[in-house]
Formats: C-alpha cells, sequence, structure tokens
C-alpha cells in the first residue's frame, strides 16, 4: 500500500552512519581467531546483578499500575542520599529518574526548548550522542576541547564528561569552578555527564561533581549532572538512570517528560531503590574492574601502546601514533576487538579504547596475546 512521506526530511537522514555498523569487519576477522573473539570495544556490563537487586525487582514485578515519570518519594530520597554521600551535595538538589542516560543525553537539548539557529557545544573528543542530541533538536552541535571556545549568544547548553568518554580524564575542582562562573556569566545551561563519577583509579586526581558544593558554592542555578547505575551496579539491561540539578530546571523537565510519558518502569524503580542503598555490592564491582586493569594496561604497554589519561572509568584510552583503524586491525589480529578513537571526534584519530568489561578470564586471555 503507497503512503505518503511526512513532510520534511527524516530525522535520520540528518544523522550520521551509526558508528558501531563500521567496526563488523573487524569484529569478524577478530572472531576468526583461534581462541576465540574477546570484544573489549564497548562498555557492557558482563558482570552478575547482585542478589538485593534481583530480590527487589522481582518483588515489585506483580505491580500492574502506571509508575509516576518523577517516581516514588523513597526513589527520590534513595537519589538524594547516593548524591550527598558521593557529591557532597544537600537536599536541595532536585532530582528525576531517567529511562537509562543515553535517552537524557539525546533527549535534553529537546526538552530545555533548544531548537534551529541555537546551538550545543560539547567535548570535541566524545560520547557521539552528544551531537546526536543536538542534530535532534535541529540545533547545532560545537564540539570543542573545552566549552568556554564556544561561548557566543546561540549557546544555551553546553555538555561536559568528567570522567570522560572515551578518555577517562577527570577535571579538577578549579576547573570545573571556572567552568560553572564561565556558564552562569553567559546564560548557558551546565550539563555534566558523570557516570563514572565513583570509577576513579588515580588518588591524586579523583573525580568531582558539578554538584559538589566546592564547585558551587552550593548554588545549583544552571547546573544538571547525569548519573547511571549501567556500570556501577551492571544495570545496563535495566536502563536506569537518574538527573539531579537546578530544582527550576528539572522542574521544567518534568513537565515534559510527563507529557510524553517517560516513565522509569515500577519494578526498576524499586531495583534502583535497593542498588542505591546498597554500596557494598558497588565496592566488589568496583574492585574487579581495578583487578582487570592492572592485568590488561601493563600488557597494552608491552605490546608498544602507550596509555593517555585514563584516569577514571572503565576504559584504557591507548594509541601506537599510528592511525586508529590499524590499531583496530593489530588487535583483531589478535582477536582482541577494540573502538577506534575516530568514532568520538577527529582528536582521537590515533587512539584507541579499550574497555575493561570483560570477565577476568577474557581480560587474561586478552594479555596473554598481547604478550
Amino acid at each position: 500500500m503507497a503512503y505518503r512521506r511526512l513532510r520534511g526530511a527524516s530525522p535520520a537522514r540528518r544523522l550520521p552512519q551509526f558508528p558501531w555498523d563500521r567496526l563488523a569487519p573487524f569484529k569478524e576477522q577478530a572472531a576468526s581467531h583461534p581462541g576465540g573473539l574477546v570484544d573489549l570495544s564497548v562498555g557492557t556490563p558482563v558482570d552478575e546483578v547482585a542478589p538485593s537487586i534481583r530480590r527487589a525487582l522481582c518483588e515489585a514485578a506483580a505491580r500492574p499500575g502506571y509508575p509516576t515519570v518523577a517516581g516514588p518519594v523513597e526513589l527520590r530520597d534513595a537519589i538524594r542520599s547516593w548524591l550527598h554521600r558521593h557529591t557532597g551535595v544537600g537536599a536541595e538538589v532536585a532530582v528525576l529518574p531517567t529511562v537509562g542516560s543515553k535517552e537524557l543525553v539525546a533527549n535534553l537539548p529537546s526538552q530545555l526548548g533548544i531548537g534551529p539557529g541555537e546551538a550545543v557545544a560539547h567535548p570535541d573528543v566524545a560520547y557521539p550522542t552528544y551531537e546526536i542530541g543536538a542534530l535532534l533538536a535541529k540545533a547545532d552541535p560545537v564540539p570543542v576541547p573545552d566549552p568556554r571556545e564556544a561561548a557566543g549568544s546561540r549557546l544555551r547548553l553546553a555538555w561536559i564528561n568528567h570522567p570522560a568518554n572515551p578518555t577517562g580524564a577527570v577535571a579538577s575542582v578549579e576547573h570545573l569552578r571556572a567552568l560553572v562562573r564561565w556558564a552562569r556569566e553567559n546564560g548557558v545551561v551546565l550539563a555534566g555527564d558523570e557516570c563514572y563519577l565513583t570509577l576513579g583509579w588515580d588518588p591524586d586526581r579523583p573525580p568531582v561533581s558539578i554538584l559538589d558544593p566546592r564547585v558551587n558554592d552550593g548554588d545549583l542555578t544552571g547546573l544538571l549532572a547525569a548519573h547511571s547505575l549501567s556500570k556501577r551496579s551492571n544495570l545496563a539491561g535495566y536502563r536506569s538512570a537518574f538527573l539531579a540539578g537546578d530544582p527550576a530546571l528539572v522542574a521544567d523537565l518534568l513537565e515534559v517528560r510527563r507529557h510524553a510519558g517517560f516513565m522509569v518502569p515500577w519494578a526498576v524503580q524499586r531495583a534502583t531503590i535497593a542498588a542505591l542503598h546498597d554500596e557494598e555490592h558497588a565496592i566488589e564491582q568496583r574492585l574487579r574492574y581495578e583487578a582487570r586493569r592492572k592485568v590488561l594496561r601493563p600488557a597494552l604497554e608491552a605490546a608498544g601502546f602507550r596509555v593517555d589519561h585514563s584516569e577514571a572509568g572503565l576504559y584504557l584510552w591507548a594509541t601506537r601514533g599510528e592511525d586508529c583503524w590499524e590499531s583496530v586491525r593489530r588487535l583483531a589480529e589478535h582477536g582482541i576487538l577494540a573502538a577506534p578513537g575516530d568514532f568520538y571526534g577527529r582528536g582521537g584519530s590515533e587512539h584507541v579504547r579499550v574497555g575493561l568489561t570483560a570477565t577476568d578470564a577474557g581480560i587474561a586471555d586478552a594479555a596473554e596475546r598481547l604478550n
């Protein structure tokens, strides 16, 4: 049956090619290794979900009604309690559960009312969805090393990402204070993607949140921070995340999201409460990643790679000083799949992102192959 297309270009036609499709031939090559594929290209958790979280999910499974977009008081209290423990922010912080953090990043410009003729800044080496969110809003994405380089009357939103994906770089309190001051002077919403906040590895450079009173002097005006339980609690499949910050901005976003039906499923909300109150499982998971890092990093360095930044997060940002696709090919010959740095911007053209998200056996196998 014939149909008429809607007027205007399809949203998909405005978007770049989905990057992971380009990696398929190298995945096939790596899978042909006699020992099989060790996939270190994505940040998908491989370890079990903690029993306490699974119990909470199952106990809530019989509820037939709709959840609320804002979540119950118990969820909001659990989020605030977790934020206070890890960022120092007080009870004044507004919070909002989200259906994972990726949908938040992709939808935030639109839900803030940003549109054609306006601009969204994001790191020049970064998670690709910052750019996608701007394009979906028909705004202009502006990739820059520092958002202050994008200052102008059209700039409405600036994303920062510390600890950074893919580089693992961490920002200091002083740097974040300067960004907050700049954003307020220019009327720009400053959004911090802080999904790796609890995974810092360098004791001399601990990750810091823009919600931290040392950064904002207790004033959350114009500030938003995105957090996720995907990595901390192995809940990527649950799509459990939340937004926190300026009460006025969060109230506006809540109203928009209520109309659009962005509801975290009830059982996931209950599981999130359990996860946020249980620090023990998160500490155990952190120790697993730390142990894998201690195995993989020296193996990469022994194979001729230099690891840059990588003070935090779940990846090693590695280079041999060659085109990133050549490094991908070299690793694929050993049955190891890594992500090419140019997935994250031109500044990553000589790096690969190597994940710690494989089993202990997989990481040990990759290290042995590299050596």
